[in-house]
């Protein structure tokens, strides 16, 4: 017991400072909020990009405004548009907020013009000091569920902003879904919903839950959450990186 207390002493202080400090190093190969410079889009170029994405995210942009869009809910962050484009077009950065209160608030057009606005005045009020969410993973991968797993581990501790995980929908204000929604978890997705007692909050994170993700069109896919309950906040990112979550989270209730 002595040897763990040492060494415990030994390890100091390991939960970062963020928000109060710096942002945690990101990792070199991380693919942040991508840009886009419609001054540099050509019709053959345009053509490209639109074709090698395999969501469909890239879409020709509104008459009179030329270039493209890009649909943060849809991206895979995959960076195929990118390394197609020969212009230099599409850039993805390091910038690691991408969360919106509002889904149309995700689609990127020259300029960056995405709404980054992901406070809800809602939550801010009712949930500002204590936020708990029940996490159901609605058919994911796990990449969702383990970045957003790792927020509970001691260099984040996410309990430290009064917001935490609970093992029952009964004693949640609201859900943090992952995952396409596939048919197998559709009603139990819909059961936990309605368990949540008012008033609650839905959080989509990651691009399956946000818009089905690579099981866009899948017959046993419901091309994520939004046609089934109403979503506040939408965290894209496949999966989305855990500074991505944190970061939503902070600013959905006005903490930063």
């Amino acid at each position: 017991m002595i040897d763990v207390l040492k060494a415990r002493l030994q390890q100091g202080h390991r939960t970062m400072k963020y928000p109060d400090g710096p942002a945690p190093e990101l990792p070199g190969k991380f693919t942040g909020r991508p840009a886009i410079d419609c001054t540099k889009c050509t019709q053959d170029c345009r053509k490209a990009c639109i074709g090698v994405c395999p969501t469909g995210a890239i879409e020709q942009a509104s008459e009179g405004k030329g270039g493209i869009s890009l649909d943060l809910g849809k991206c895979l962050f995959c960076r195929a548009c990118s390394d197609t484009c020969t212009t230099g077009g599409i850039c993805f950065g390091k910038n690691y907020q991408l969360a919106a209160a509002k889904r149309e608030g995700l689609v990127i057009a020259g300029g960056d013009n995405a709404d980054r606005t992901a406070l809800c005045e809602k939550a801010r009020e009712l949930f500002g000091r204590s936020l708990k969410l029940r996490q159901v993973s609605a058919g994911g991968c796990n990449a969702c569920e383990a970045d957003t797993n790792v927020l509970n581990t001691l260099a984040w501790d996410l309990g430290r902003f009064g917001i935490q995980f609970v093992a029952s929908p009964r004693h949640a204000d609201g859900l943090l879904i992952t995952g396409p929604v596939t048919g197998n978890m559709k009603e139990a997705l819909l059961k936990t919903y309605e368990a949540v007692p008012s008033p609650k909050i839905v959080i989509a994170a990651g691009a399956c839950a946000i818009s089905g993700g690579p099981y866009v069109g899948h017959p046993e896919a419901c091309n994520g959450v939004g046609k089934l309950v109403p979503v506040d906040l939408f965290i894209p990112g496949c999966p989305p990186h855990p500074l991505t979550i944190l970061d939503g989270l902070l600013r959905f209730i006005g903490r930063i």
